[in-house]
């Protein structure tokens, strides 16, 4: 991918990359094994507050989750541009996103929430942001966030090379 073009995409939809939040604990922000890149959890952070805090069929509306998990999902290609030098132009694809939902126990929309996040990455990345994707319902999040995403994605040594297709286990077609 090239950055010039993620920051442009950003820009048409009227985003813009969101700071990098430090860590809030004892990891690192992303961790790297070869071409794959795994984002560590990010809770959606504005100006260094939690946004929307609390639970899904509480304090928090669908409409909110979503947001937050936007948000966080933008914070996690943050993390990814950081590691990678300062550009995307090394990102080749989004493998995963697991979106941890904090809710009530009778809540059931953690897929509607969790589209949030991965809506918004596929309207920067294209279909180089489509992924495989977990939703899961749990009681709480650190700091009481209302949602966590986590993103693991394909990265390649240089510029522009894609290192992996995709075939669906099929043999590649010539």
């Amino acid at each position: 991918m090239r950055d010039a073009d993620i920051l442009e995409r950003l820009g048409e939809l009227g985003w813009e990359l969101p700071p990098l939040p430090a860590p809030v604990a004892s990891y690192v922000p992303v961790k790297r094994a070869g071409m794959l890149a795994f984002v560590a959890g990010q809770v959606a952070m504005v100006d260094g507050r939690l946004l929307h805090p609390g639970r899904l069929g509480q304090q928090v509306s669908v409409e909110m989750g979503q947001e937050a998990a936007a948000r966080a999902g933008l914070q996690a290609l943050s993390a990814i541009r950081d590691h990678l030098g300062g550009s995307f132009d090394r990102l080749v694809q989004l493998l995963q996103v697991t979106v941890f939902v904090a809710a009530d126990a009778d809540f059931v929309e953690h897929p509607t929430v969790a589209n949030g996040a991965s809506d918004a990455l596929v309207a920067v990345l294209g279909p180089d942001g489509r992924h495989a994707r977990a939703a899961v319902g749990v009681a709480s999040l650190p700091l009481g966030a209302c949602v966590e995403v986590a993103v693991t994605a394909e990265v390649s040594e240089e510029p522009g090379v894609r290192a992996n297709v995709d075939t669906g286990g099929r043999p590649p077609v010539a």
